[in-house]
């Protein structure tokens, strides 16, 4: 439903930090969205700035975390059929730029983008959902899709160097069950939320079952930036 929720801006230290490492999938808009093969080299996101800070850095790149609102749009008609400011208390959505946490089209049109800057893009079907459409969303097959976004914040991603550092205490490049377990009673210590005595153990087997590729009880440096994501 369309309308609209007082923003609430959450500060970095609320992300649950590095519990979106490479931990819990995230998704702007949670349904398959597959470019149709042979039509995405002809067609392309137009992008229309809005809004341009003054001072605009720093700009997105792929990896980064970024937080913004946005509203979807049919091209068709100009019918609304998503807000973000309607969904969890009306907070800005955070998610990894150009990892396929969403729609092509939008990972391509948020690249070199700072924050305070507005945009509004108008998407494809091949770089949206396609010939399928997403029924869910009330996205009908060969949709174009208009969005309006404005960002918030432009951070590290949660695969960074410095975060790989942080949770690899002995220095070898790798990550061990007990590091990966060690980090996240800390995260969750921070945190201060409640959760079932087996949440830890479910999400650090996740953790394991999503990035050793090569099943052999550690998640390498190649393994950690290998984004891995849900089929989107």
């Amino acid at each position: 439903a369309a309308g609209t929720v007082p923003r609430r801006r959450l500060p970095a230290s609320d992300m649950g930090r590095g519990l979106s490492l490479l931990l819990l999938p995230l998704a702007l808009l949670a349904a398959p969205a597959r470019a149709e093969g042979g039509t995405a080299a002809a067609e392309e996101v137009r992008i229309e700035v809005l809004h341009l800070p003054e001072a605009c850095i720093p700009k997105s790149k792929k990896g980064d975390l970024l937080n913004a609102h946005y509203d979807g749009f049919l091209a068709s008609d100009g019918s609304k059929f998503y807000c973000s400011r309607t969904q969890n208390e009306g907070h800005p959505k955070w998610f990894v730029l150009g990892v396929g946490q969403v729609i092509k089209g939008l990972d391509i049109a948020m690249m070199n983008m700072c924050p305070g800057e507005k945009r509004k893009v108008t998407i494809p079907p091949s770089l949206a959902y396609g010939q399928q459409g997403y029924a869910q969303g009330k996205i009908p097959p060969n949709a174009t899709l208009i969005f309006e976004i404005e960002l918030f914040a432009v951070n590290k991603g949660p695969r960074s160097v410095e975060a790989f550092n942080q949770i690899d205490r002995d220095g070898d490049k790798k990550l061990s069950e007990l590091e990966i377990s060690q980090y996240l009673k800390e995260e969750f210590a921070r945190d201060g939320k409640e959760r079932h005595p087996s949440a830890h153990d479910e999400i650090l087997a996740d953790i394991f079952k999503k990035n050793d590729h090569d099943g052999d009880g550690f998640i390498s440096a190649k393994e950690y930036n290998v984004y891995q994501h849900d089929e989107l």
